[in-house]
């Protein structure tokens, strides 16, 4: 199904667009890829959620991670059957933690301060296949995480709402250990792929 969705749509775009370059055409089904591998997921996840009514939950954690995630970027699985595993294992299992567990406010300060910290140091965490070269990019983009991230603790230790307080937290924490070198390592992944880019 993947494959024929790809031909499909590379054929569709090579008709239409016939002056883009081959790197471009790898761009775009790289792209493309991405949000049907997006798409799949997303379907298998959130079937999951909805038969452990926890759907609204996991829809929320899910917006809440993806603000934090599209400035700090992080490590992706190998393989797609990795990345649906691993995916559903850690949503559908944080957001049940979200609704769960009792934090008290103390240690939502320390893990808070914690994965600023990491964030600051580790964010924005490319990867091999998209490395982000641009200097000025990368240092914007790790302002903008790092604020996100400070923002997320303000928000975690103000908020009443417990499943609120806690999404954020474990948001900010999954987005440590996929930032993570000692993650990219574990995973036979290459950290800092833009230092092969420079002279």
């Amino acid at each position: 199904m993947k494959d024929v969705f790809i031909s499909n749509s590379m054929n569709l775009i090579k008709k239409y667009y016939p002056n883009y370059s081959e790197e471009k055409l790898e761009e775009v089904k790289y792209g493309l890829l991405g949000f049907y591998l997006m798409i799949t997921k997303s379907i298998i996840i959130f079937g999951i959620a909805l038969y452990l009514n926890i759907f609204k939950e996991l829809l929320i954690f899910t917006i809440i991670y993806n603000i934090l995630r599209a400035t700090s970027f992080g490590m992706h699985a190998s393989k797609s059957w990795i990345c649906l595993v691993s995916s559903t294992l850690i949503f559908i299992t944080a957001t049940y933690l979200s609704n769960e567990m009792i934090l008290p406010i103390n240690i939502k300060i320390i893990l808070g301060v914690i994965g600023i910290i990491l964030i600051y140091k580790n964010a924005p965490a490319d990867t091999a296949k998209k490395p982000i070269i641009n200097l000025q990019r990368r240092k914007t983009y790790k302002l903008i995480s790092t604020v996100i991230a400070f923002i997320f603790v303000i928000l975690s230790i103000s908020i009443n709402n417990n499943f609120l307080s806690n999404t954020f937290v474990l948001s900010l924490l999954i987005q440590c250990v996929f930032t993570s070198p000692t993650m990219y390592k574990l995973c036979g992944e290459t950290f800092d792929n833009y230092k092969y880019y420079q002279n």
